[in-house]
């Protein structure tokens, strides 16, 4: 089957890269709203971006309404939030922070999860998540119906045991992250292997191209 995406229609477009483009992180972002409330939001049009700088980006869409979400409006008043990711322990409360609640609701209470503060930036973190980034606004880049917001990562938390003893590698045993794949089913990383390059010197000599 051939999609011309020049002449479909936004909802096919949405349904065909979201189905196909998986697994894809789940960044739930933590606001803080004009009130002085903690908005939570999940984001599964988010990766790492760049590492120098140290840069997250999401995709956020405004509501059915046209009217921008929370998370959009408070992280361009305040140019800060903060990006915990989810693992199964966490997975229905984050879908609990997906739903359409009013503006001046703190999701994170709605949800029951733990908020800590964050080190840099006045943002509340969610305790339980096994790492939060900490992020000030890079840029943000508008699109008629998308904004892409470019987060420089100031600081970071990690749990204890997603760590090696060193801290230095993750472990695959405690670190899990759940991500989306298509309509509403998710992925979790329980099932990791290893996968390593051959050397190239090999490659070379099977394809008869070695010197």
């Amino acid at each position: 089957m051939e999609f011309d995406f020049t002449a479909l229609e936004p909802d096919s477009r949405y349904r065909l890269l979201t189905n196909f483009v998986g697994p894809r992180p789940i960044a739930l972002v933590t606001t803080r709203s004009a009130g002085g409330r903690s908005n939570a939001a999940p984001m599964s049009f988010f990766n790492v971006f760049s590492h120098e700088p140290p840069i997250v980006v999401l995709g956020i869409q405004p509501r059915a309404s046209g009217q921008e979400k929370d998370t959009v409006a408070n992280i361009r008043r305040t140019g800060e939030f903060a990006v915990s990711m989810v693992d199964m322990a966490l997975a229905q409360q984050m879908l609990v922070c997906g739903l359409a609640f009013d503006s001046d609701v703190d999701e994170l209470e709605m949800a029951r999860l733990p908020a800590a503060p964050c080190a840099r930036i006045d943002v509340e973190r969610i305790a339980s998540s096994p790492c939060t980034f900490e992020c000030r606004v890079e840029r943000l880049i508008d699109y008629p119906r998308r904004v892409l917001v470019l987060g420089e990562v100031v600081h970071m938390h990690v749990r204890r045991d997603c760590l090696d003893p060193a801290g230095r590698y993750v472990n695959p045993e405690a670190y899990q992250p759940i991500a989306r794949l298509h309509a509403d089913n998710y992925i979790t990383s329980d099932r990791q292997f290893v996968l390593k390059a051959p050397a190239i010197a090999d490659v070379l000599k099977a394809s008869g191209r070695a010197e």
